[in-house]
């Protein structure tokens, strides 16, 4: 295997180790974030789990809900604007594999702007709610709603330096080992993210709206 601040094909990369007699950094780095990114589930996983306990009327205390707030349309803006963004980073990942350094870097800021869109109708939205009087100590239900989006969103937040570091690093590196071992890890971080919206739009946005 090539030294780690060698470039490295894209197209012959492997992701997974299918032998016992080598160690492939790429392939072993990957499935150690994939190993991190289970864990990351389960977190989710909690947190559904509380919101599905907390969900019901008499865990609002009498107070708002969300479907006295919840705006389908808006929440369907951010579901696109997410979904679009990791679309574009998979189009960047496509340009990884025909070497296409421009490519890449147009594919991660489509990925970082819609991102960035996504977050701006977050933190809109969690403004409003404040502004109304609607904080995580206005009931549980509230806050079982209120912590899971915004560490969510968190998520999201993170992942957007995530990828502005990428950019950076394949602007003055090129496609290293350890820089393509990255990208794929960071692909899987943000492929997650759109993953967990779907069950957030779901079953907290539109759940609540009906209920």
């Amino acid at each position: 295997m090539s030294s780690h601040g060698s470039n490295v094909d894209p197209k012959t990369a492997e992701l997974w180790d299918k032998s016992h007699y080598q160690h492939d950094v790429i392939s072993t780095r990957t499935f150690g974030y994939f190993m991190y990114l289970l864990s990351d589930g389960m977190l989710f996983a909690t947190l559904f789990a509380a919101y599905g306990v907390l969900s019901y009327q008499h865990s609002y205390s009498g107070g708002p809900t969300p479907a006295d707030f919840v705006k389908p349309w808006y929440t369907f803006a951010q579901t696109m604007a997410l979904f679009v963004s990791v679309l574009s980073y998979g189009l960047a990942m496509n340009a990884l594999k025909h070497k296409n350094k421009s490519g890449v870097i147009n594919g991660l800021l489509a990925a970082f702007v819609l991102g960035v869109l996504f977050l701006a109708l977050d933190i809109h939205d969690m403004t409003h709610l404040a502004s109304s009087g609607i904080t995580v100590a206005t009931s549980g239900g509230m806050s079982a709603f209120i912590i899971l989006t915004q560490v969510h969103a968190a998520h999201v937040f993170f992942g957007l330096i995530w990828i502005l570091v990428m950019m950076a690093q394949v602007l003055a590196k090129g496609f290293t080992t350890d820089v393509v071992g990255r990208l794929l890890t960071l692909r899987m971080f943000w492929h997650l993210q759109a993953i967990i919206w779907v069950f957030v739009f779901v079953f907290v946005y539109l759940w609540g709206y009906m209920s």
